[in-house]
């Protein structure tokens, strides 16, 4: 679990492409390979996720800030990775449908958002201890999380997904 590791995805196997890489267009190519990579990275956060959850039920929080800081590293690669090669890729294709476009680029946005509540959620536990009453908040906002990741995976996997298609 490794926190000092940059982003991983299982979506970016060669690490994010350069800026020189992307705008030659190098990674949008139709790849076989990403949506179910970006399927792993979702069962991947959700098992983290939960692990995370099963420590704070049992009362064990001295784990927490180090495994939500690996649970931020591994959102932050699987986000690249959909913005750098799923993102671009659908919205290039997409082009002149201006419906599936807005539909993509409003699923982007709330990602963004979705992201940023994350990242705020781990800063705020990023305590050395955790009082009675950090830990009932804890409780709260980690339930408050879940229930977004997990409504925003099955919106990504039932609707936006399916959208990736070889052109």
């Amino acid at each position: 679990m490794g926190g000092g590791q940059g982003p991983r995805s299982q979506a970016l196997p060669q690490g994010v492409p350069t800026l020189e890489q992307r705008r030659a267009g190098v990674g949008i190519a139709y790849d076989a390979n990403l949506v179910p990579s970006l399927k792993r990275d979702h069962a991947d956060l959700v098992q983290l996720y939960g692990a995370i959850g099963d420590l704070a039920r049992q009362g064990d929080f001295q784990q927490i800030p180090q495994m939500l800081n690996a649970f931020k590293v591994h959102l932050e690669g699987h986000l690249i990775a959909e913005n750098v090669r799923f993102y671009n890729y659908v919205e290039s294709s997409m082009q002149g449908d201006a419906e599936s476009t807005a539909l993509v680029r409003s699923f982007r946005r709330e990602m963004n958002a979705i992201a940023r509540g994350v990242v705020d959620f781990v800063k705020k536990y990023q305590l050395s201890a955790f009082d009675q009453q950090a830990r009932e908040e804890f409780m709260a906002d980690y339930q408050t999380v879940y229930g977004l990741l997990a409504q925003r995976i099955e919106r990504e996997e039932s609707s936006l997904y399916p959208l990736y298609l070889p052109h």
